[in-house]
């Protein structure tokens, strides 16, 4: 069974944003970037389950600018067989639309026919949550959101996800489409050796155009600002004064 990957490139996580002065944008100058800390996550279940004998091909697709064969580098010396980039940007700034980025995926899952697609459950930049949901819609594929744990045997996947009361189970047939959580695993680091042989595996450059795909964006972005400054608190001397400020002055009860 072939997994395919999707992983984006973002500004690493340990890296402070920074709006730009205009506030056109996000200021990438000169800024450490790195693969989807929840797609790092699903590259690392892809390569589990080769290991335990239930994947026999691990594919990694990028859609974005060409830098992003790095991200994809990444996931080939973390044990994923060969990649694909999807060159559908030239401005680091211009930020693929997850619609695009699920039309282009299907497209990908047409060509490869992987038994499951295994993303982060969002990108870390632009946090919309959107692209898996949107890629299984396309694909008619069944699809588990959220996952904390996954089992795959006998032509489905079991998956444990997280809602708000506490745990849920489901069970998907294959091929299906499985976006992941924070506490699935652990991702490995990447050896120096293997760094060396990722150099060597196959990355494949396409285009939009390749899958007969339009890219343009449905969105435009008005303006970006940084959140603003939280305001220093104050002590108070009493229960009573601490309710009449939480009632009259917060508005909280």
């Amino acid at each position: 069974m072939k997994i395919l990957v999707p992983v984006k490139r973002v500004i690493d996580y340990n890296v402070k944003v920074r709006v730009r002065a205009d506030g056109s944008g996000v200021d990438l100058a000169n800024v450490k970037m790195s693969m989807n800390p929840f797609d790092e996550i699903a590259v690392e279940e892809a390569i589990r389950l080769r290991e335990r004998g239930i994947a026999s091909e691990i594919i990694a697709v990028s859609i974005g600018v060409r830098q992003a064969t790095e991200t994809l580098r990444t996931a080939l010396a973390m044990g994923a067989d060969r990649a694909i980039l999807i060159a559908a940007a030239a401005d680091v700034h211009e930020d693929i639309e997850p619609l695009a980025v699920a039309k282009l995926l299907a497209a990908v899952v047409g060509a490869e026919a992987p038994g499951l697609v295994l993303c982060g459950k969002q990108a870390i930049d632009n946090d919309m949550n959107a692209t898996g949901q949107m890629l299984a819609a396309l694909l008619g594929w069944p699809q588990a959101t959220f996952a904390s744990a996954v089992a795959v045997a006998d032509g489905a996947a079991v998956v444990t996800r997280e809602v708000d009361g506490g745990l849920q189970v489901l069970r998907v047939a294959l091929p299906a489409v499985v976006s992941v959580d924070l506490r699935l695993n652990e991702p490995r680091y990447a050896s120096l050796p293997n760094i060396m042989k990722a150099k060597k595996k196959p990355l494949e450059e396409k285009t939009p155009a390749d899958y007969g795909v339009d890219v343009t964006p449905r969105l435009r972005v008005l303006r970006t600002t940084e959140p603003a400054g939280r305001k220093a608190g104050v002590r108070v001397g009493s229960v009573d004064e601490l309710i009449a400020k939480l009632r009259d002055e917060a508005g909280v009860i």
